[in-house]
């Protein structure tokens, strides 16, 4: 139980992808640690390619490796109960040798189950912080029985639930209709790192693409499509979750002299990697429900920066790049994804006017120093309940 006497908490975050490429989930534990709090994060380490434990600025990261029974099983739904299963034995563990922590803090569905039985076997709270809506964010690579099972299994789960946050208002509102839990909404902002507008010095103009490489954001094609265009410099930078596009986006920027392909880069190489940049690119497929709704991070990294961002037709981080005018928003294509790129080549005035919209915008109100309060006033809340 919390221990009402002592304002500093122990708290065991539960991920299931690696800790280092989920800025949410490091700007949330480095918050707590910051306000002094511990922070423990166990983790999911499906390649097996990093160490089993490390510290991070102050947060101790544990990571979960595949066993062999779950290295033989064919994909990760599979894998999901076993995963569950060791990291409640590993949280027991680590209760058992001393880390007596207050509260657990799940992050997305796939780590709640687990978070559930450590509340009950040692009466813990348990937040739950939900990232998407999951079934919409498997819906289109599951077998549809699985996605529409993830429903049942959230609405049924979450009455176990102390708190509920979320990232936005339309998941704000989602949450509240399935639950009578309390919600709160904590941006993925970033840290503001300029005061004011610093125009890019490139001899060639630069785009930008930092995220999930996959063929709803147009991977590989996208890039045959932007190196025609003359004097840019088309930069990517993705994660590996589809293997097969992955090498394909490798094989197809060796092709040109104007792309360069950075692989996977950690969280705090992202704002410099923006900042070095004319405009962020953010092309998501408005036919998924996922991105109806869903917050894109690569929208508050062009803000804090001051880049234009381009982004689809139909989408949530389009809505909310035409209200703020911080960006171009277009049809679902790469003809017209390719005009964007072109149209803020030819005019730095117009790049200017987005870049300035779109920084003022992150001052007042959407930046991480705002949102870290939110988020630590819940967290104290949570401690005088």
């Amino acid at each position: 139980m919390i221990n009402r006497c002592d304002s500093n908490m122990k708290i065991l975050m539960i991920l299931s992808k690696e800790f280092t490429i989920d800025p949410r989930v490091y700007k949330e534990a480095k918050s707590l640690i910051d306000a002094g709090h511990q922070v423990t994060v166990l983790m999911w380490d499906r390649k097996g390619e990093s160490e089993k434990e490390s510290k991070i600025e102050g947060i101790r990261v544990l990571r979960f490796r595949n066993t062999f029974s779950m290295n033989i099983l064919p994909n990760d739904i599979l894998r999901n109960p076993i995963w569950w299963r060791n990291a409640y034995t590993k949280g027991l563990k680590l209760f058992k040798n001393g880390f007596y922590f207050d509260v657990v803090h799940c992050h997305d569905l796939d780590t709640l189950q687990i978070g559930i039985w450590l509340k009950k076997k040692l009466k813990v709270k348990l937040i739950y912080d939900a990232h998407e809506i999951f079934g919409y964010m498997i819906e289109n690579s599951v077998p549809k029985i699985v996605s529409k099972y993830s429903f049942r299994m959230e609405k049924r789960l979450l009455k176990y639930v102390d708190y509920i946050i979320t990232v936005n208002e339309p998941l704000h509102d989602y949450f509240k209709s399935i639950s009578d839990k309390p919600v709160s909404i904590v941006m993925n902002c970033n840290k503001l790192i300029i005061k004011e507008y610093v125009p890019t010095n490139n001899k060639i103009f630069i785009i930008s693409y930092i995220g999930v490489l996959s063929s709803n954001r147009f991977f590989p094609q996208i890039i045959d499509k932007l190196a025609e265009i003359k004097d840019i410099k088309f930069v990517i930078a993705g994660r590996l979750e589809n293997l097969d596009i992955y090498k394909q986006v490798e094989k197809s920027a060796i092709k040109y002299c104007n792309v360069t392909f950075l692989g996977t880069i950690p969280v705090n190489k992202v704002i410099p990697l923006t900042m070095e940049s004319d405009c962020v690119l953010c092309p998501l497929d408005p036919s998924f429900k996922s991105h109806k709704v869903a917050l894109a991070n690569k929208q508050f990294d062009a803000m804090v920066c001051g880049k234009p961002i381009i982004c689809t037709k139909g989408t949530y981080p389009g809505n909310l790049t035409e209200k703020l005018n911080c960006g171009l928003i277009v049809d679902y294509n790469l003809d017209a994804i390719k005009e964007a790129v072109v149209k803020l080549k030819d005019n730095p005035t117009l790049c200017e006017e987005f870049g300035r919209n779109g920084l003022e915008a992150a001052k007042k109100k959407y930046n991480w120093d705002i949102q870290k309060h939110i988020f630590l006033q819940l967290y104290k809340n949570l401690n005088q309940n």
